[in-house]
């Protein structure tokens, strides 16, 4: 499965993910600008096939403007470190793979 970071994120999860999720990229190395709109990442990511995972809510609302792909994975943990938040993905890991395999839901918010 291939992820998508939104800049929100820090570019050090890529590493912190690689075991997990080794088809992992940070929106700084999509050749978009920085910053790039969230729009453009939006675009990007559904090109390109990716699953974006962001804290930011307007993915909530483009996911609920124009529906998926590009999936969705919005973290809901506030301001967190790079490991706490990889801790997070780890313990979701069943979730996103059922978001990725599923063709009925594009949005997926953990804690």
């Amino acid at each position: 499965m291939k992820l998508l970071l939104d800049a929100n994120l820090s570019y050090r999860l890529v590493k912190k993910l690689a075991y997990t999720f080794p088809d992992c990229l940070h929106v700084t190395k999509t050749g978009l600008p920085i910053p790039a709109e969230d729009i453009a990442i939006w675009q990007w990511a559904r090109v390109n096939n990716r699953i974006i995972v962001t804290n930011d809510d307007d993915y909530y609302n483009l996911a609920n403007t124009y529906g998926f792909p590009p999936k969705v994975v919005l973290l809901r943990l506030g301001n967190q470190s790079s490991a706490s938040v990889a801790e997070t993905r780890q313990k979701h890991l069943d979730d996103v793979q059922k978001l990725n395999e599923s063709n009925k839901y594009g949005l997926l918010k953990t804690f």
